[in-house]
């Protein structure tokens, strides 16, 4: 398939951001939330429930042919914000509507290359020494939640169960490897535009863990290694923090 940049060129940037921001971010979302918390218990019911949140993830492949493996650690980094709707007086339900954005990293055996406008694929037999070969997205992210708490205006410390669906719109995809003597990292447009699938957060005040369990494949069916559907499907699982 004929390769192309970013779907949208505003969005570019992003994937140069380095890892080091995201965990500069995670520090400081920390520590918001604890002086959230602190100023919620001084000043009584003025207080805003869950609006920011920073995600990572180990990024597991499920539905891969039977010789790709993963290789390295596969990890994603998510933040955004959530509007929180109370459905009932005590606000002890709501409905969560949310917008972010994600990068997700697989590393695998998987060598993906750049012939003319074309992508190949095939699977390293350890021939070519490569050293990392990954696929990466970096995605508009949409949390829909059906939230269950129980926090009071005076208690901002509580137990959450937070599930529904994500809904992503991947801004642009990157295959990259690394071998001895050479290094290629080019737009990868095999990627299925539209990511979907379900979600689990739960836990305790700050930490809670995240599961996302993808519904829909990273490659259509007309992506193929040795006659097979490639595949890839998602399942991450990790830790989220929410900012209030």
């Amino acid at each position: 398939m004929q390769n192309a940049p970013y779907h949208w060129g505003v969005f570019y940037l992003y994937t140069f951001v380095p890892m080091r921001w995201f965990v500069y971010l995670l520090v400081v979302a920390i520590g918001a939330s604890g002086y959230a918390q602190t100023v919620g218990q001084t000043e009584g019911p003025a207080y805003l429930e869950d609006q920011f949140y920073i995600g990572l993830t180990y990024n597991f492949i499920r539905n891969q042919p039977e010789n790709v493996a993963q290789r390295n650690l596969s990890y994603g980094l998510h933040a955004g914000i959530i509007k929180d709707i109370p459905l009932n007086q005590k606000a002890t339900k709501a409905l969560g509507i949310g917008l972010g954005l994600g990068l997700n990293t697989y590393y695998s055996n998987l060598l993906v290359r750049e012939t003319g406008t074309d992508l190949t694929y095939a699977v390293d037999n350890g021939n070519l020494d490569i050293k990392r070969s990954k696929i990466e997205t970096h995605l508009l992210e949409m949390p829909i939640e059906f939230r269950w708490r129980n926090s009071t205006l005076s208690e901002y410390r509580f137990w959450r169960i937070y599930t529904g669906v994500k809904l992503a719109y991947v801004l642009g995809a990157r295959s990259k490897f690394v071998a001895t003597g050479v290094k290629q990292s080019f737009f990868n447009t095999d990627v299925v535009d539209l990511q979907y699938g379900l979600t689990l957060n739960v836990g305790y005040n700050t930490f809670n863990i995240h599961i996302y369990y993808g519904l829909n494949d990273l490659f259509g069916t007309e992506v193929q290694l040795n006659n097979d559907p490639l595949g890839f499907r998602p399942l991450q699982v990790g830790l989220i923090f929410y900012i209030l």
